[in-house]
Order: structure tokens, then sequence, then C-alpha cells
């Protein structure tokens, strides 16, 4: 036998990729601790922990307004079913925690969702689950945002759009503010 018959089947990682932004990233420099673009191995029985105390948190941010721990994610086996999930918990006690449209207050956890973006404070977090098969460890995937993940609507640059279709931007003397119309008129 060659080493290659005799070589372990080889198998993929469950991959859980982030994507963070705040938006004084530039000038604060909170993610410079956090090794972007390279795969990095966790094991299973670990918590993926993210937050400013070294000592705890592998996933260091930077900012005096994170809490020592925000938050954590385990890795875990659904009972009777080989489909492996991530579970995070909110380990603030100061700050709550968004997954999605579930507000997580402290100590507070729910299974991740395959794509949702984490919020807390400023900082916006867009998690992706890509599956794999090792129970052994998953890894990690770390990307930097240089634009918001969520765009938030500034009601100041919308026009309201009347049912011909004509915006009023197009008629400069026009009161520019929302006016409530009966859809008789």
């Amino acid at each position: 036998m060659t080493s290659f018959e005799e070589a372990e089947t080889e198998e993929t990682a469950t991959c859980l990729r982030m994507t963070f932004y705040h938006p004084c990233q530039e000038n604060k420099m909170m993610f410079r601790c956090l090794n972007f673009c390279k795969r990095e191995q966790v094991r299973a029985d670990e918590m993926a922990k993210f937050g400013r105390d070294s000592n705890i948190c592998h996933y260091n941010l930077m900012d005096t307004r994170v809490s020592r721990i925000q938050f954590a994610l385990q890795f875990y086996r659904k009972l009777n079913s080989s489909q492996c999930c991530f579970e995070i918990k909110n380990m603030s006690k100061k700050t709550k925690l968004m997954v999605g449209q579930t507000e997580l207050g402290y100590l507070n956890k729910i299974d991740l969702p395959w794509k949702c973006i984490i919020c807390f404070g400023d900082y916006q977090i867009l998690a992706e689950i890509q599956e794999g098969e090792s129970v052994d460890y998953f890894e990690t995937q770390l990307h930097l945002a240089h634009a918001p993940i969520l765009q938030e609507k500034q009601l100041s640059s919308l026009h309201p759009i009347q049912e011909n279709g004509i915006s009023s931007s197009f008629f400069p003397s026009q009161d520019k503010s929302p006016m409530e119309c009966d859809e008789n008129e």
C-alpha cells in the first residue's frame, strides 16, 4: 500500500464566515487584533469568544465600550442528526445583542441562523455558516466590510412619489415634507 492509500479520508470543516463593520473602524482601529481573510481552526469543544479581554477571548475587539466578553459561539451537533450548528450567547451585562430580529439580554442564547446580522452598539457583523463534515473542529474566516452591512434609510433624503409616478423632487417650489392624501384625491 502507498502512503496515499493509507492516508485518512479528508473531511471538510464547517466554516463560520464573519464580516465586521463599525463606522469608526478607520480612526479607532478596533479590529486590528483580528486575523482577516485567513481561515483559523477552532476545536469543537472550545467556545469562540468575542470581546476586549485578550486573556479570555480569542477574537479581540479593541474598544473600551465592548464588554470583556461580548458574546460566545458554541459549536454543537443536533441530537439524532449529523447537522452541526452554532449557538450564540450574549455575555454582556450592559449591552443587548441583536441576532437577526431577536434581541438577546445577558446570558440569553439562541441557535445562530445560517445567515444573519449580529449587532451590538455600533457594531455590525454578517455571519454566514458553510456546512462541513468534521465534528472535531470548525473554522472561522473573518472579513472587514468598508461599508455598513445594514443600510440605514435616511428619511431626510426620501421624497414621496405620488401615484402618477412623478417625484415631488422635480418640483423644487413644493414643500418636501410628506403629505397625507386621501385615496380619492
